[in-house]
């Protein structure tokens, strides 16, 4: 396979789509593979081209090496499903990787009651303190490994040489004062379990048991701390967390679903029911 040839040529495309393609960059058989063709369209369609599944039929088949009417049904099936689903609207910090498009659609503002997720999401916005999300996100199973599944009993029996260790991996963030903050949290995450029952129990009381509805109109109308966070981060520390200053509790709070920033017009923006106070 030559990777270099012009891949309007190998998919038999006109004279239209030629242009297009050639105007976003796409040209050859290896841009093909690098984008993929579902990426190829939305390339398309973000600068203005009215590009159609049919190119994308074409796209694949070139990228098969078969004619386009021997594109089997279930691969043509899947590519719609593929297309429809990457043209939703969703909030601009998405983007197009599909780990943080995964994030975006399946996780960030879904309640969340279970003690060892709320205990790993505790973890990782203190990991990401600095740092993007992304990069978290691309370290997430790596941290899973290496902080025993995010068990807060096994993580807050850590010590110095469990640290040492730690810092020796290269699948998170070997931050000493964020490791040592990992395991003060674990043992405070107990504490807290003690007194409530659930560590669910004490943390939902902040927004009276039930996620706080916003609907921003636009990115720009988040908020990266509030009231209520304030408020979290204030009795955490007062609990013995560290690493949960207001605004990493207001991120915290957005990734278990305490409250609800997807902007109106995002697929994932829920029905008004309750402004944040």
């Amino acid at each position: 396979m030559n990777r270099n040839q012009n891949i309007a040529d190998l998919a038999n495309l006109g004279p239209r789509s030629r242009d297009w393609l050639a105007a976003v960059g796409v040209r050859t058989q290896r841009d093909l593979e690098r984008l993929g063709p579902v990426e190829v369209y939305k390339l398309l369609r973000q600068h203005g081209y009215p590009a159609t599944l049919e190119l994308v039929y074409a796209l694949e088949a070139a990228r098969q090496g078969v004619a386009k009417n021997r594109l089997p049904a279930a691969t043509r099936k899947r590519l719609g499903t593929e297309v429809r689903d990457a043209m939703r609207p969703r909030c601009a910090w998405a983007g197009s990787d599909p780990l943080y498009v995964r994030y975006h659609d399946e996780e960030w503002g879904v309640a969340v009651h279970d003690d060892r997720t709320l205990f790993e999401f505790l973890i990782l916005e203190g990991a990401q303190a600095g740092l993007s999300w992304i990069t978290i996100l691309r370290k997430r199973e790596a941290y899973r490994a290496a902080f025993a599944d995010f068990d807060p009993a096994r993580v807050a029996r850590f010590d110095a040489r469990r640290i040492e260790r730690l810092m020796r991996d290269e699948g998170i963030v070997r931050n000493r004062l964020k490791l040592e903050a990992a395991v003060a949290n674990a043992r405070a995450f107990l504490a807290v379990q003690r007194e409530f029952g659930t560590f669910d129990r004490y943390v939902w009381r902040f927004v009276d048991g039930r996620p706080l509805i916003n609907r921003p109109a636009t990115l720009a109308d988040v908020p990266a701390r509030t009231e209520i966070s304030d408020a979290l981060s204030k009795d955490l520390q007062k609990r013995g967390f560290r690493f949960v200053g207001s605004t990493i509790c207001y991120a915290f709070m957005q990734a278990v679903g305490m409250v609800n920033d997807h902007v109106q017009g995002c697929f994932r923006c829920p029905p008004r029911r309750r402004a944040l106070r």
